[in-house]
């Protein structure tokens, strides 16, 4: 049996799907069911009615026992799958709830005249009932059809019919009812089960689908902060660079400072020190002192502007700050990168503009555009100029303008320039993500927008709208 429930789709080769199934397609819209076995009880004891009419003397047992039915067993029934633990045996209470009243109904007609003549209708509603509107698995309803039938047919015999053959009539009337029923339960239980395997397979490839995507994140957000680790070296490196030179001179002086400080104590020993000499020597410390103090001023300066964008782009906090200030201390750092590439940085800002939002994500998208820029726009290594305009739009917004004279982007690359790791120079080791991250700080961090034209030997124009205060 079990084979053949297998080869016909009404059983899940796992116990475990198995179990699973028959719970939930038990107590699947359960108080619907609830609602249809307190309906069945109603009908069932409204039929006494008809009861009337056929055999009047015999009312009072027939709505006796309808009556008996219902509220012992239809109602308790009902009512006992409202508890919690009743409900895994929620299959075997329907089948309780169908057979009592399906073999009770024989008992009916069997007090009642014309007795059996109408039984078979009778039957084919309570049939009815149970096929449509109770969630009972083929073998569960197989089972109510063996009992009530046999009851129906065993209470039969003891009825006279004055045609015999109403016997055959009902049998053959109640047993295509069962087919008929049998073959809708079973089509109603294979479509749940293909169903539930169905939303099996698909709650696996969402799973799947998801920890596939959570990989992808994590994956994405290593590269991301890489591609800004990246990003900050290469500023280490410029500024690194141009902080060489005042502390080369500073060095330089102290050292002359070392030898005229010797000359002026081996005079002074000697006893022969000339105002002349005394005169020069103080006005070479002098000159050194005033070297030495500029350059020192100029290596301070790099190093707290550097310091105050690798803060700003590491701590991710939000606070008030003016744009012009702000934007000179940025490019104080990418200034060195980029004069030591040729290129030329011109700014255009006015004096008062405050926003609240986050330098650091700013700094970020700024640092992003004019690498990119010395990547993509002059890969023949040519020097360039490279603008940043910031200007006010209104009251509650801001708008920088970022442009290139390099030789553009091509047409058909303009739809994919924000996608991440979509690269032109990946044999450079570009890893495609620094638009992307502009894109994403621009979108989501500043709560902005970026709009970008380009055009071949024409240049790059990107402009980034953002609010001056964040919601």
């Amino acid at each position: 049996m079990r084979t053949l429930m297998l080869k016909l789709g009404l059983r899940f080769d796992d116990p475990h799907d198995e179990k699973r199934f028959v719970r939930q397609f038990t107590l699947d819209d359960l108080s619907r069911t609830q609602a249809a076995m307190v309906l069945g009880a109603v009908v069932y004891c409204s039929f006494s009615a008809m009861d009337w009419i056929l055999s009047p003397e015999a009312w009072g047992p027939a709505t006796a026992i309808r009556l008996a039915v219902a509220v012992l067993v239809l109602l308790p029934a009902t009512g006992l799958l409202a508890w919690p633990p009743a409900r895994p045996f929620a299959e075997r209470i329907y089948l309780v709830y169908c057979v009592v009243p399906g073999c009770m109904l024989s008992v009916i007609y069997v007090f009642l005249r014309p007795s059996f003549d109408h039984g078979a209708a009778g039957m084919i509603v309570v049939i009815l009932f149970v096929s449509t509107l109770l969630p009972l698995r083929v073998p569960s309803f197989a089972v109510f059809a063996v009992l009530t039938w046999t009851c129906f047919a065993l209470f039969e015999t003891m009825a006279s019919h004055d045609n015999p053959g109403l016997t055959l009539v009902n049998n053959a009337e109640i047993g295509a009812a069962y087919a008929l029923s049998l073959y809708g339960v079973g089509a109603r239980e294979f479509r749940a089960r293909r169903q539930f395997r169905t939303t099996e397979e698909l709650q696996v490839e969402k799973d799947r689908s998801e920890a596939a995507l959570a990989e992808l994140r994590a994956t994405q957000a290593h590269l991301i902060q890489a591609e800004k680790l990246a990003a900050l070296g290469q500023l280490v490196a410029g500024v690194a660079h141009e902080i060489n030179t005042p502390i080369g001179l500073a060095l330089t002086t102290s050292t002359a400072f070392d030898h005229h400080v010797g000359q002026l104590r081996r005079s002074i020993a000697s006893g022969q020190v000339s105002r002349s000499q005394l005169t020069q020597c103080v006005e070479q410390l002098s000159e050194g002192t005033r070297l030495i103090f500029s350059n020192l001023t100029r290596a301070a300066d790099l190093v707290q502007n550097f310091k105050q964008v690798a803060v700003d782009q590491a701590m991710e906090d939000r606070r008030s700050f003016d744009v012009r200030d702000w934007l000179v201390e940025l490019m104080s750092t990418l200034g060195p990168l980029l004069r030591r590439k040729g290129h030329e940085v011109r700014l255009a800002c006015a004096e008062g503009i405050v926003v609240d939002s986050y330098p650091g994500a700013l700094a970020q998208v700024v640092s992003n555009l004019a690498l990119n820029a010395v990547i993509h726009a002059f890969p023949d290594g040519r020097a360039g100029t490279l603008a940043i305009d910031v200007s006010l739009v209104d009251d509650a917004r801001i708008r920088i303008v970022f442009r290139d004279d390099g030789q553009g982007i091509p047409k058909e690359n303009l739809p994919r320039i924000f996608d991440p790791f979509f690269t032109t120079r990946r044999d450079r080791g570009s890893t495609g993500l620094g638009l992307h991250i502009v894109y994403n700080l621009v979108t989501s961090t500043l709560q902005g927008r970026i709009d970008l034209e380009s055009g071949e030997a024409t240049g790059t124009r990107i402009t980034i709208d953002l609010p001056a205060t964040l919601a």
